[in-house]
């Protein structure tokens, strides 16, 4: 029987963040900085610069996110927490004319990238990491939660493509549909207040 648990990336994870997010496809490389900077700062970052600025983010805390374990070895990734702090959320026109939240607002969380390693993928990890994730905002405080998933519309899409998670896994994990931001972007929100 697997068993599948969940920790908050902190410093004395880093090695287990590493390994999740150097499982295949874009991860080794982005380090999860994409959604914390500009077009213009990401452009003009290296691989190992990432990789120092998510270890001091880390390092600083509170964690900007969780690893999932399959068996105790780490097998994905998902960033979580103020969008306040993911720098790249507000300047994204198709979001800030999504939603309806103020972007000042600390109470409002953002979910903006899943990695699984290549070996899990197919298995379900990226629910199960959502459902972490919200019961981990939801007692640091959030309010809401907002996603900015694919909708695949069940046809098969490249791995890189789908960093924001799938329309259906947020729709399983108790997210509704706010607002089509683009054709095959869908604004989703779930209210942790009531």
């Amino acid at each position: 029987m697997t068993t599948i648990t969940t920790e908050v990336a902190t410093s004395a994870h880093w090695d287990d963040v590493q390994h999740a997010l150097t499982g295949g496809s874009e991860g080794a490389s982005c380090q999860c900085i994409w959604p914390m900077l500009s077009n213009r700062d990401w452009s003009e970052t290296t691989t190992q610069q990432r990789t120092e600025m998510l270890r001091a983010e880390i390092t600083e805390g509170p964690p900007p996110g969780l690893i999932v374990y399959v068996d105790g070895e780490a097998a994905g990734w998902i960033r979580i927490g103020p969008r306040t702090v993911q720098e790249r959320i507000p300047r994204t026109r198709m979001i800030a004319a999504a939603s309806d939240e103020p972007f000042d607002d600390d109470s409002v969380w953002a979910v903006s990238c899943f990695v699984v390693r290549r070996e899990h993928r197919g298995s379900g990890l990226n629910l199960q990491m959502l459902r972490a994730a919200v019961d981990y905002a939801r007692a640091s405080g959030a309010r809401l939660i907002e996603g900015y998933p694919v909708d695949t519309r069940g046809e098969k899409k490249r791995t890189n493509d789908l960093f924001h998670g799938t329309l259906g896994t947020f729709l399983a994990a108790g997210f509704t549909e706010a607002a089509e931001m683009k054709p095959g972007r869908t604004l989703v929100t779930r209210d942790l207040a009531s």
